[in-house]
């Protein structure tokens, strides 16, 4: 039989043993191969002679498991494009799916600071995905990503592991991309001017998420760390993306056709006051029952809308604070974003109605960016996987 040993160099070469018999594979030669060529003859490096023969003869015989992959975070950015990110959750989400309810644990550190686990598997027919998501707040003063995550992708008919990627930029792009396609039923077509309030890795991907849908021609900035917020408005124009920095968050707000508002604040930072008339509002970061970014106004004033109802109103506080209040009820929302890609509602009725999308984050969103980078890594320079 073959077993394999040790995997080196991104997946490229691989060792193996061969065992025979009683014999100890420690007194059989080593030899190297190349594991994108479905251990080829033609790939073997050393020995050779009668190794050849045995590998012809366990070709025949063994259906051999291929190395899980690990995937760099480089790739990982290059392969989300937001266009494709956008499309691939669209059509996930159209498609069979079993999605279990994420498991939310809260755990204090030594300093007393409470972080989240998150745990959230997904399969369907062909895939198995599982992320693991660690929420520490308290990062930021040490100016550390309050995010960290770890995905593994799966054969869901085998088990087999096939790749294992750093999730903290798959999430952060999916959870944009995600948002972005619930604002294309949502918000106006002729929307101007966006404003982004935070400053997490969710909201440094939220304009170009956004401007995969609409054409904006003012894209506002807010965030608590101006030299922060500086320097990713000057990343922004690096890209040829035009942006400004404000100040006056109430002011900005009053102007705005869409705010996407990522941050991780405790209580309402956005007033329903400041809202004019057809504004979308996307409220990505309340994560826990007892946090919010609107306040009770802007909820009652918005026609709700949630990627899915098990998720958003009843873990983030966004919803279950004002329904916890009586200012609305769970049938207030009027479609989840399966309801809407699906045409089953049809999205923003009027150009005056202000909509609000809230998102909770799911895991077929994980698993729609996860086959993304995996199936395209297969058919980039870097990868070295079977055909998916």
């Amino acid at each position: 039989m073959l077993i394999r040993h040790l995997k080196i160099k991104k997946q490229q070469t691989c060792a193996f043993h061969f065992l025979d018999g009683d014999k100890d594979s420690r007194n059989e030669p080593s030899f190297w191969i190349d594991s994108s060529a479905r251990y080829n003859q033609t790939t073997l490096l050393q020995p050779e002679g009668e190794l050849l023969k045995k590998i012809s003869k366990l070709e025949s015989q063994t259906n051999p498991i291929y190395p899980m992959l690990i995937i760099p975070d480089e790739e990982i950015k290059e392969l989300l494009g937001y266009k494709k990110l956008i499309e691939a959750l669209r059509e996930i989400f159209q498609s069979d799916y079993t999605m279990p309810l994420r498991h939310h644990h809260f755990y204090k550190t030594p300093e007393g600071d409470e972080n989240t686990l998150i745990l959230m598997p997904v399969w369907n027919t062909k895939y198995m995905g599982m992320k693991q998501v660690t929420v520490a707040p308290a990062n930021a003063k040490d100016n550390m990503p309050s995010i960290f995550a770890q995905y593994i992708l799966s054969d869901s008919k085998t088990g087999e592991p096939l790749a294992m990627m750093n999730a903290t930029e798959l999430t952060a792009r999916r959870t944009a991309c995600t948002s972005a396609l619930a604002a294309s039923y949502l918000c106006r077509e002729d929307a101007e001017n966006l404003l982004i309030v935070g400053g997490g890795k969710v909201a440094q991907h939220l304009v170009q998420a956004h401007l995969a849908v609409r054409n904006f021609k003012k894209i506002s900035i807010w965030m608590r760390n101006t030299a922060k917020m500086e320097a990713f408005v000057a990343s922004l124009n690096d890209q040829g993306i035009l942006a400004e920095s404000v100040i006056d968050l109430e002011e900005s707000a009053r102007h705005a056709d869409l705010i996407a508002c990522a941050t991780l604040s405790k209580t309402p930072i956005i007033k329903g006051d400041w809202i004019k008339p057809g504004t979308h509002l996307d409220m990505i970061g309340s994560h826990k029952p007892t946090t919010r970014e609107t306040d009770d106004d802007a909820i009652r004033k918005s026609s709700i809308f949630v990627d899915s109802r098990a998720g958003a109103l009843h873990e983030t506080g966004e919803l279950a604070l004002p329904i916890a209040d009586g200012i609305i009820t769970e049938k207030d929302v009027k479609a989840d974003i399966v309801e809407l890609i699906k045409g089953i509602h049809p999205g923003r009725t009027s150009s005056e109605e202000i909509t609000l999308f809230k998102s909770a984050g799911l895991a077929i969103e994980d698993l729609a960016a996860a086959l993304l980078v995996y199936k395209s890594y297969n058919r980039h320079p870097g990868g070295s996987t079977p055909n998916p």
